[in-house]
């Protein structure tokens, strides 16, 4: 059985472990708003651009394009997005879980957060390349990842690309989710329960029958394509960020109440034993006296 001293010690211990997990509740916290912020900000406009591009490009003709030739799969490659620090709950298990089921002798990786590079690196999987992206992702490195991913498939030393992430649903739920990004097929929302706002504007074009393209469709949509690509990527990271954020709020939220649950029970732990210390020493003055007057 413990002494008072060790139970001492362990309380203050936790305590100051609380403390910390508390402090990084309340940074997870501010960061988190503005993340989620971010994210719901670009569903928008991401919403609405691939409405009007998968209307335009119904109504293109003969349109073709290199980034949306369908080959036949012998190599794809994943673009893995995850976050470069742990204390985040399961959320990085959860998307690295799906990383693992894709082939390994057929799939070479893209990774975005050092998680996902230690990952790769310990299963002894194909590296093709690892990028960073900031607190705050940037467009500027959404568009090197993107652009990357375009030059392998266009040299044709992949067939497919997929992108890896986690989708941000809510504070309290983030779900790991794989995405067809090459070669561009059917285009869809980013955020498919997006259903109000600006979006409404691209049904305006539905039902139209002719488009007037200047300088001409393979220019328009040319131009289209790629960046369509950069900006799903981005949006992408801001779901990611996100969901980190979302998950270590969680997370430590967790941490500081377990740590609070276990001080209580050390602390009632400590008052009974100190109790029957002090009943003991009680005991042994009230026999030491009795012996004596005997």
């Amino acid at each position: 059985m413990p002494s008072t001293r060790d139970l001492r010690r362990r309380i203050k211990s936790i305590r100051n472990t609380s403390q910390i997990t508390k402090a990084m509740q309340m940074v997870a916290a501010a960061k988190m708003r503005k993340a989620q912020q971010a994210a719901l900000a670009g569903r928008p406009y991401a919403s609405l651009m691939n409405e009007v591009l998968a209307e335009v490009a119904a109504n293109a003709g003969d349109f073709t394009h290199p980034l949306m030739e369908v080959r036949e799969l012998r190599k794809r490659a994943v673009i893995v997005v995850s976050t470069d620090k742990g204390l985040c709950g399961a959320l990085n298990s959860n998307l690295l879980r799906e990383a693992v089921k894709f082939h390994k002798d057929t799939t070479v990786y893209l990774t975005a957060g050092r998680k996902a590079s230690q990952f790769v690196a310990r299963t002894k999987r194909q590296l093709a390349a690892e990028f960073t992206y900031k607190d705050t992702p940037l467009f500027s490195e959404a568009r090197a990842i993107s652009r990357f991913a375009q030059d392998l498939f266009i040299k044709s030393e992949v067939d497919a690309v997929d992108i890896l992430f986690t989708n941000f649903i809510s504070t309290l739920t983030q779900k790991p989710e794989a995405r067809s990004l090459l070669p561009v097929g059917e285009i869809k929302a980013v955020h498919a329960e997006l259903e109000e706002g600006p979006a409404d504007n691209a049904r305006l074009l539905k039902g139209a029958t002719e488009f007037l393209f200047e300088p001409g469709a393979d220019q328009v949509l040319g131009g289209l394509l790629p960046h369509y690509l950069n900006f799903q990527v981005y949006q992408i990271l801001l779901e990611a960020k996100a969901s980190e954020y979302s998950a270590r709020m969680v997370a430590m939220k967790n941490a500081t109440d377990n740590a609070n649950q276990l001080i209580k029970d050390l602390t009632l732990e400590y008052n009974k034993l100190r109790q029957a210390n002090i009943t003991k020493e009680l005991l042994e003055i009230t026999t030491a006296q009795m012996a004596m007057g005997n």
